[in-house]
């Protein structure tokens, strides 16, 4: 089912006429009963309230009926009959036909995250409260950019890792009747299919790359993972007619039973790196020392005096503690 505009008229004109219409009747109502009283004429005095009261009782309040007022980025999908009569869409003062009634959104639950218990007390007391609480629900559904953020899930990465994922998503309605008739509850069909795809999604990355392979994870490249998961997020709602304008990954980390574990992982790693970077460092400054003293001849070391003073250096330089200057006042022999 595709969108089309209801036909509608200017809703001023039709409710200055109306009001016309009204004052009309009730003027000739009055003017007949006058008539009656002075020349007492049966038939003209009940044509005349049984018009009047035609325009006032049911052809006014029917005008009245269809007027509808709309602000900025809001739509009314309309039916008539059981059938899609149209949008009315734009902001302003409208009459459409007054014999049409205007969609609502199926009850749902747009939550995510449920435990799984029911309780069949609860579960009564919330469909009855659901249920009095579509009669206060606005009919007319936003254009505007909404904003989706289910709760987090605990999602195994490609490695098997479990790891606590939360994602916000940017969508807004672009097909009113796709999305009114498709579905039974486009917030909740939106919510479910978000789940399902951040999972789909997350299951393909691991959570980090501490090797220097170029390969994505989940921490290093989250724009590329909020990317792919806008496409596949836009694959599944293109049936209730929603757009997906933006997916964010609002929260990463490690479940709560593997954390403390890969704390000490990444503590690992980064005293490895910190360690090597370090060894690096130190090697090219003996080396840069050793060539100043050839290159100045400040002294003339051997081959066994040269270890020695790498050795020296590569401990001064590498050591976790600050060194302890010892005098030597001979030689090494």
């Amino acid at each position: 089912m595709t969108e089309k505009k209801a036909p509608f008229l200017n809703g001023m004109v039709v409710l200055l006429a109306s009001i016309i219409v009204f004052l009309f009747a009730v003027g000739l109502i009055v003017y007949a009963s006058i008539d009656f009283s002075k020349n007492a004429i049966v038939l003209p005095f009940v044509v005349s309230i049984v018009f009047g009261l035609l325009l006032s009782a049911i052809i006014c309040p029917l005008l009245w009926a269809g007027l509808r007022i709309l602000k900025p980025q809001e739509a009314l999908v309309l039916a008539l009959f059981g059938k899609y009569y149209g949008t009315l869409f734009g902001a302003g003062f409208f009459f459409i036909n007054p014999f049409v009634t205007a969609m609502t959104v199926g009850v749902g639950n747009a939550s995510s995250g449920s435990t799984g218990k029911s309780d069949t007390k609860t579960d009564l007391g919330l469909e009855v409260f659901k249920s009095f609480s579509m009669l206060s629900k606005p009919k007319k559904l936003s254009l505007k950019l909404m904003t989706l953020n289910n709760d987090k899930q605990k999602i195994n990465d490609v490695l098997g890792s479990p790891v606590n994922v939360g994602v916000v998503v940017i969508w807004k309605i672009v097909d009113t009747a796709m999305a009114m008739f498709n579905v039974e509850n486009f917030v909740e069909f939106l919510s479910i299919q978000c789940d399902a795809a951040l999972r789909n999604i997350v299951r393909l990355y691991p959570y980090d790359n501490t090797e220097d392979d170029g390969e994505k994870s989940l921490r290093g490249s989250s724009l590329e993972v909020a990317e792919k998961l806008k496409e596949a997020l836009q694959e599944k709602v293109a049936v209730a007619g929603l757009e997906i304008v933006e997916t964010n990954i609002t929260h990463l980390s490690y479940a709560a039973e593997i954390a403390p574990a890969m704390l000490q992982r990444q503590q690992a790693v980064a005293v490895v790196a910190a360690r090597q970077y370090i060894v690096d460092s130190a090697v090219g400054m003996v080396e840069m020392a050793l060539d100043k003293l050839n290159k100045k001849n400040i002294v003339a070391l051997d081959e066994e005096r040269k270890a020695a003073m790498v050795s020296n250096l590569m401990v001064v330089l590498c050591a976790g503690k600050e060194a302890q200057p010892i005098v030597n006042a001979g030689t090494l022999y």
